[in-house]
């Protein structure tokens, strides 16, 4: 099957746009004619609230289909719903593939052993039935992975990439606040570590001390927890790197830290960014820029509230009604396009 880097690049550039949509529905923000048209035809239950979400995500997923190259779900929106919502979740990944849209899964597994197969299974490969035959599970085309337990957590989710053609995109440096708790800690490397960096950044001319948290640091065989991800991410991509250069092992990067991300994408050049926190989170187009690379690739942007409910906040609730809202999110979706694009070519990266 094709590499998942070289579909994912090849439906960037078809579009022009190297963002995606995350559709996170929340019951309480959706428009109060399909809450209350679920509500009087299922009842007050949680399968009304899960016909409200497939609704709901049918005709963003119709307003935006043309303009973004993929979605990306966070399955806890619906699960939480039980069997309904896992159910509006597989209904919401099959219009979005007939729309021909990738599906990125933020789920953000974690495991070992047979359960991390398991997972690996169920998201990105196949499922044994009673009779030994074996069909499609979710069938994402990517999934989110944390990492945090090594190798032995993230090897089953590569070899079903390898073996299905999906990606995975690990968590690095994420975009909440909090994210320091754990990754700015400041960690030793080892020296395969160091020599991989020292080569990234030596034709680039960005140094690692540039980083906030090495400010301190004069040690040259110490550096954040992150910068120790970014290396295993690279590592363990290796094998996975597709024929436009790029590894369907992908990384998560969050816009809200632009100075880390600059010197991460060089330490990971064969690495797929994700990256959160563009609009309500905080980011800007110029935050994100620094997550690809010179040859303008190797990144996609997400934007969830900022698109899916653009219908109540400015400048677009002034200019479409609730009943409106899929319009409302395809003109922010074309505004994010537009903004990314502006700042790529600024910065002498836009390669469409």
């Amino acid at each position: 099957m094709n590499n998942f880097a070289d579909r994912l690049l090849d439906a960037i550039k078809e579009r022009g746009n190297p963002s995606c949509v995350g559709l996170d529905p929340r019951i309480s923000n959706m428009p109060e004619r399909i809450r209350q048209e679920a509500l009087k035809r299922y009842g007050n239950n949680t399968g009304a609230v899960a016909e409200a979400i497939v609704k709901f995500n049918t005709v963003i997923i119709d307003a935006i289909a043309d303009i973004v190259p993929a979605i990306k779900p966070q399955i806890a929106f619906y699960e939480k719903y039980g069997s309904y919502g896992i159910e509006a979740f597989e209904r919401t990944i099959e219009y979005a593939k007939s729309k021909g849209l990738i599906v990125i899964e933020d789920a953000k597994r974690n495991d070992i052993g047979s359960t991390a197969q398991a997972y690996a299974d169920g998201h990105l490969g196949e499922i044994e039935l009673c009779d030994g035959s074996q069909i499609s599970g979710f069938n994402v085309d990517a999934i989110t992975v944390n990492a945090y337990l090594g190798i032995d957590g993230v090897k089953p989710f590569i070899d079903s990439c390898q073996k299905y053609g999906k990606g995975i995109f690990i968590l690095d440096r994420t975009s909440n606040l909090s994210a320091g708790d754990l990754q700015d800690k400041i960690v030793e490397l080892e020296d395969w570590q160091i020599d991989l960096i020292n080569e990234c950044l030596e034709v680039t001319g960005i140094k690692l001390g540039t980083l906030p948290q090495m400010q301190k640091i004069k040690e040259v065989n110490r550096a954040p927890n992150y910068v120790v991800m970014a290396t295993l991410i690279h590592l363990w991509g290796k094998e996975s790197i597709g024929e436009k250069g790029y590894s369907s092992i992908g990384a998560v990067i969050g816009a809200t830290y632009p100075q880390e991300a600059k010197v991460l994408r060089r330490i990971m050049p064969n690495t797929l960014i994700l990256v959160p926190g563009y609009g309500v989170q905080g980011a800007t187009a110029k935050d994100v820029v620094h997550s690809f690379n010179d040859d303008g690739c190797g990144a996609i942007v997400n934007s969830a509230r900022g698109i899916i409910f653009a219908y109540q906040r400015e400048p677009y609730k002034s200019r479409y009604s609730p009943e409106e809202f899929g319009a409302a999110a395809r003109a922010a979706a074309l505004d994010m396009k537009n903004d990314i694009n502006q700042a790529l070519k600024e910065a002498g990266k836009l390669s469409w």
